[in-house]
């Protein structure tokens, strides 16, 4: 699957198993004949982009995925309606001034070496 999906990516929009097979084993990797048949007469005749579009919305019914904290289904959130998060305030330290990391005063031009 991940090699005819790079075939497409790359700009052959109907790759067929004789492409697949050259790319995979291009790269020393063997060909299992009869799944690569059932790919390509499953993908016979659709567009790449429906097909992702319709995997993402089966992935989506099964909540949870990865990433981020939360307010997915397996999380008990609403998976429509993002959940807000408020913007953090970083709060910000007054040193009171400039220092001299040599032990001068502010000044004198750093003090003996």
């Amino acid at each position: 699957m991940a090699a005819y999906l790079m075939l497409v990516l790359g700009g052959n929009a109907s790759p067929t198993a004789a492409d697949v097979t050259k790319a995979l084993e291009t790269v020393g990797v063997a060909v299992d004949s009869a799944r690569l048949d059932a790919l390509i007469k499953e993908m016979a005749g659709k567009e790449l982009s429906e097909i992702l579009e319709e995997g993402t919305s089966l992935l989506a019914k099964f909540g949870g995925g990865g990433g981020g904290g939360g307010g997915g289904a397996a999380a008990g959130g609403d998976a429509a309606a993002p959940a807000e998060k408020e913007p953090e305030v970083e709060e910000e330290m007054d040193m009171g001034g400039s220092m001299d990391m040599f032990g001068g005063d502010e000044g004198e031009g750093g003090g003996d070496y």
